[in-house]
């Protein structure tokens, strides 16, 4: 048994112990793959039927440099796009919006009308592509334009494959991003869902993501915990609006964090889809194995990267890769060592892939599902974080459900004294953190830096001032007036969107006229 000096315990406070044996593990009953409940995988073979997906997020500047960077990486083995949008794009402004000064382009591309997501997919064949887009508040507008571009290729809806998050409620207990109060953002969250069954029945209506949870400083449990919370908020609200949940649980998705306790996080992927399973069948009534079978992108945590010793990321990254490989991912992006220091450049985003494709073809990841289950360590770590995950589940359906919680300022307030005790620890050295506070240098290492191009900017502000001037005026305004006219109502929002895209009408267009009617949140006067 350990002392208490050489106690070890992972973020979540579950101890662990020098050695594990069968007594740890006593009462251990192990399905197969592709049985309920899932833990050790939602498919019989797992990546001997099919590899993950590898999926590196890229976006950055203008539509033209980030479609570039697409290409780039497609014709290097990638096998499935990931956009990231910037600031203002997120947030629902148009580049020429005041407020968006300074930032289009910068930590992601600036999306604002369907000029640009044409170019953005340019010679991209939306029929042999997935996609994955991380967008939340105006998840429906660029879902809408992604759906507008592959009418333009000749591709039916039913054709398009892929993801967009649409996990609204993470941002206000995590992220940020957000435009509407919760309670209409609910609504429109589930208005994609109808319209996807209706119209792209193969995509992805939502990733419930726990992976800003975890990097705005959440333990594993929270992680755990506060995702499926947040997953069953979007499954009532569904059901609620009438639909099933053998239809629309089929196509939830999940994404989470792969963090640095390589066998904690094994772990918690593990825990996740058997906790899962479980509430879809007893809380909803799922009978459909695809409904209560969880799957899940992984992405390696950026807030784990160190601007000290950047080199040290390679080796971060991937060691967590290979906690989402064993732990039964279904797609993972990987980061670019640089990136505590700025956007990946091309050679970063390239050992970042071919870090993935070493782990598939040369370190045996797609030989054996779950290859790491029957382990002592990994068992009995699966059973701390179900049980963990599962009391505080408890303690948010006692405050009335996610919503209910983050309205409280419940979820907040967790996360951030968990982020609290994981920074008190690295500055007083009880956590190491290799290059940071130990093994230090004394000189910083040099490294080229991806450089923006100044002029994307005035180039992208110049693109939606064209759009507008060249667009039927009438027709634009026309269109504006009807998605008022339906959020006044209780129709999905969906369909006029659309046609207000397809006019021209921007996204910050579109949003203002949802802020007119909505409103917006303000974290600093709700009640949280």
């Amino acid at each position: 048994m350990a002392t208490a000096e050489d106690r070890r315990e992972t973020d979540s406070g579950i101890e662990v112990k020098p050695v594990y044996s069968s007594g740890d593990v006593q009462d251990l009953e192990l399905e197969l793959p592709g049985e309920f409940p899932f833990t050790r995988g939602p498919y019989a073979d797992m990546y001997r039927g099919r590899p993950w997906t590898i999926r590196q997020y890229a976006g950055f500047a203008s539509a033209e440099e980030t479609n570039a960077r697409f290409r780039y990486l497609l014709d290097r083995g990638q096998t499935g796009l990931s956009v990231a949008f910037d600031l203002p794009t997120q947030l629902g402004y148009d580049s020429d919006d005041p407020r968006a000064a300074g930032e289009v382009g910068r930590t992601g591309v600036a999306i604002d009308s369907l000029a640009d997501m044409e170019l953005l997919l340019d010679q991209i064949p939306l029929d042999e592509v997935s996609t994955s887009m991380t967008i939340n508040a105006p998840a429906a507008l660029l879902l809408l334009l992604y759906e507008l571009v592959a009418e333009g290729q000749g591709v039916r809806g039913v054709q398009l494959r892929g993801t967009v998050q649409n996990d609204i409620l993470k941002e206000y207990c995590a992220r940020g991003n957000y435009i509407f109060p919760p309670r209409p953002s609910m609504r429109i969250t589930t208005d994609l869902f109808a319209y996807c069954a209706e119209r792209l029945p193969a995509w992805n209506t939502i990733s419930i993501s726990g992976y800003h949870i975890r990097e705005a400083g959440s333990t594993a449990v929270q992680e755990l915990a506060f995702t499926l919370a947040n997953g069953i908020a979007y499954c009532q609200a569904a059901i609620d609006a009438g639909l099933s949940p053998d239809e629309f649980g089929a196509r939830l998705s999940f994404f989470f964090n792969a963090h640095n306790h390589f066998f904690q996080e094994v772990a918690k992927f593990r825990a996740a889809r058997r906790l899962w399973a479980n509430i879809m069948r007893d809380r909803f009534g799922a009978e459909n194995p695809r409904a209560q079978a969880l799957r899940f992108h992984a992405q390696t945590g950026g807030s784990t990267l160190t601007a000290q010793q950047p080199e040290n990321n390679i080796v971060r990254v991937a060691i967590q890769a290979l906690s989402a490989v064993c732990g039964g991912a279904q797609s993972i992006h990987s980061n670019g060592f640089d990136e505590a220091l700025a956007l990946p450049t091309e050679r970063s985003a390239k050992i970042a892939l071919r870090t993935q494709q070493l782990l598939a073809h040369e370190a045996g990841g797609t030989d054996t599902a779950d290859p790491l289950g029957g382990a002592y360590v990994i068992e009995t770590l699966t059973v701390q974080l179900e049980e963990r995950a599962a009391e505080l589940l408890e303690r948010i359906d006692e405050l009335g459900g996610a919503v209910a919680a983050i309205e409280q300022g419940f979820v907040q307030g967790e996360i951030e004294d968990a982020a609290f005790r994981y920074s008190t620890e690295v500055e007083s050295g009880d956590r190491v953190i290799v290059g940071v506070n130990r093994f230090v240098e004394p000189e910083a290492e040099p490294i080229e830096l991806h450089r923006l191009d100044p002029e994307s900017e005035r180039r992208q502000l110049e693109r939606t001032a064209r759009v507008r001037e060249e667009r039927e005026a009438q027709a634009a305004a026309d269109t504006l007036a009807e998605v008022r006219r339906v959020a006044q109502s209780d129709g999905n929002l969906l369909p006029p969107m659309r046609e207000a895209l397809r006019a021209r009408c921007t996204v910050g267009e579109i949003c203002n006229e949802l802020r007119e009617e909505f409103g917006t949140y303000d974290a600093q006067r709700s009640p949280v």
